[in-house]
C-alpha cells in the first residue's frame, strides 16, 4: 500500500508517528500546504522501522488538480485526508479521478435548512459524498468516510454492540467527555477550533426510526454523563456530528444521538463568537496596518489567535474519553452498556509526543488502513465504519497498545 496523507497538522503528524511502528504499507507521502510542516512530520519518525518509508511534499488541499497530480506522481493507491472538513470534496474528487481509494475522518459539510434550521435538515453531513456512492461502487473503489475516533471508533462500537451485545437496540448515543486542562491558557481547545465551531454551532441532528433525521437547537437536551477511569460526571449537550448520519445506514436502532461534554464556559464562549459574527466563514474586507485591505474569514482569525492544538501537549494534563452508550434488550432482558476508549495525555505525550485528543483521533484511520492493506476489510462505494466487521478493528486497537472497555449498567 502506498498512501498519500494530506494534512500534517496535529492529527496527521500523530498518524505518521503511529504508522511508523507498523509494517503494512510500502510508502507514506506526507503532504501539507506548508512543506516545512510536512518535513517536520517525516523528520519526527526518522530511524523508526525501515528507512525511506516516508517522504514529504507540498500541496494545496483545495487544489483538486494538484492533488490528483501528486497521487499519480507518487503512485499512491490511497488518499488519507487529515485536513479539516472544508477540503473534503476536492480531496474526495481527486482520489476518485486518480482511481485511488479514499479515507477521511470528517465528512462533507452540512448546510442548515433555509427556513426551519432547528427542526428540519437541510444538506446533511456527508450528503455530497453519499450522492456519489454508486459511481465509486461502479469504479470498484472504496471511500471510507468518518474513520477517526468520533466518528470512527464510536461507529465501530455501535456495530459491535449490534452484532454481539443486543437483540434489539433502543438508543445509540455517542458520548464524549474529558477532564483535560491546559496550563497557562484560559481558553485553548484541544482540537481544531474551526471544526469545533462548525459542529457545535450548527443545528444538531437527531435520528429516530419513526421520524427519520431532524434537527434541534444547539446545546439542547443537556444531561450529566458519568465517564470512566476517573474523568467523572460531565454535562453533555446535543452537537451536530457524523455518527447520527452514519449509524442508521447500517445499524438498526430506534434513536441515535451525539452529545459532547463542553461545559458552561466553553458553550458561553462559542455563543459569544456567534453573537459577534466571528463564527462566519465568508471573508470580510479588513484594513491592514499599512493602509491596504485584505479579505479574511472571521473564523480563520479566531483560529489564528488561539494556540495550535498540536503544540500544547506538554501543557495539557488529564484524560479524554470517546464512547458509545447503547440501550436495548438481550435475551428478553433490558441492557445498558457504554463502550469506551480513554487516552491519558501524559501517556500519549511520553509514548508518541502527541497530545491525547489528536492521538486518539489518529490511531483509528491507521488501523483501518492496515485492515484494508491486509484485505481484512473490503468494500466498494462510499461506506462508513459500521459497514465492516468490528472485531478485527478492536483486536488491532489492543495490539497497538491502546485497549478499550465496556461498562455494564
Amino acid at each position: 500500500m502506498r498512501v498519500l496523507l494530506v494534512g500534517a497538522g496535529g492529527v496527521g503528524s500523530a498518524a505518521v508517528r503511529i504508522a511508523a511502528r507498523r509494517g503494512f504499507f510500502e510508502h507514506f507521502v506526507v503532504a501539507d500546504y506548508s512543506l516545512a510542516r510536512a518535513e517536520a512530520a517525516v523528520a519526527a519518525v526518522e530511524g523508526i522501522g525501515e528507512p525511506r518509508r516516508f517522504s514529504a511534499a507540498q500541496v494545496d488541499a483545495s487544489d483538486e488538480a494538484a492533488v490528483l497530480t501528486l497521487l499519480r506522481e507518487k503512485r499512491c493507491d490511497v488518499l488519507f485526508n487529515a485536513t479539516d472538513p472544508r477540503f473534503v470534496m476536492p480531496l474526495f474528487f481527486a482520489a476518485f479521478s486518480a482511481q485511488a481509494h479514499y479515507l477521511d475522518m470528517a465528512m462533507s459539510l452540512s448546510v442548515p435548512h433555509p427556513s426551519a434550521p432547528y427542526t428540519e435538515c437541510g444538506v446533511k453531513l456527508g450528503d455530497e459524498q453519499f450522492e456519489l456512492a454508486s459511481a465509486w461502487e461502479r469504479a470498484g473503489r472504496l471511500a471510507l468516510v468518518g474513520m477517526g475516533v468520533e466518528p470512527g471508533l464510536s461507529d465501530v462500537f455501535a456495530r459491535y454492540a449490534a452484532d454481539e451485545l443486543f437483540d434489539e437496540i433502543d438508543e445509540i448515543g455517542v458520548r464524549d467527555g474529558a477532564n483535560l486542562a491546559v496550563d497557562g491558557y484560559e481558553f485553548a481547545p484541544s482540537f481544531s477550533i474551526w471544526t469545533t465551531i462548525e459542529e457545535c454551532l450548527n443545528p444538531p441532528v437527531v435520528f429516530e426510526k419513526d421520524r427519520g433525521w431532524f434537527t434541534t437547537e444547539p446545546f439542547s437536551e443537556p444531561e450529566v454523563f458519568e465517564f470512566p477511569e476517573g474523568i467523572g460526571a460531565v454535562e453533555c449537550v446535543n452537537v451536530e456530528h457524523e455518527e447520527v448520519l452514519l449509524v442508521p445506514r447500517w445499524v438498526d436502532a430506534k434513536r441515535v444521538t451525539f452529545k459532547y461534554g463542553l461545559g458552561d464556559d466553553f458553550i458561553g464562549k462559542l455563543k459569544t463568537l456567534r453573537a459577534l459574527g466571528l463564527d462566519r466563514t465568508e471573508p470580510l474586507t479588513v484594513r491592514t496596518a499599512d493602509g491596504a485591505s485584505a479579505r479574511v474569514s472571521p473564523r480563520d482569525v479566531v483560529a489564528a489567535a488561539l494556540p495550535d492544538p498540536a503544540t500544547i501537549g506538554e501543557l495539557m494534563h488529564g484524560k479524554t474519553c470517546a464512547g458509545t452508550w447503547v440501550t436495548g434488550t438481550k435475551d428478553g432482558a433490558r441492557r445498558e452498556v457504554y463502550l469506551y476508549h480513554v487516552v491519558d495525555n501524559q501517556w500519549s505525550m511520553r509514548e508518541y509526543g502527541s497530545q491525547a485528543v489528536v492521538w486518539q483521533t489518529a490511531i483509528n484511520p491507521v488501523i483501518a488502513l492496515e485492515l484494508l492493506a491486509d484485505g481484512v476489510w473490503k468494500g466498494r462505494g462510499v461506506l462508513g465504519p459500521e459497514a465492516f466487521a468490528p472485531q478485527p478493528f478492536l483486536d488491532l486497537l489492543v495490539e497497538y497498545g491502546s485497549p478499550w472497555g465496556i461498562r455494564e449498567s
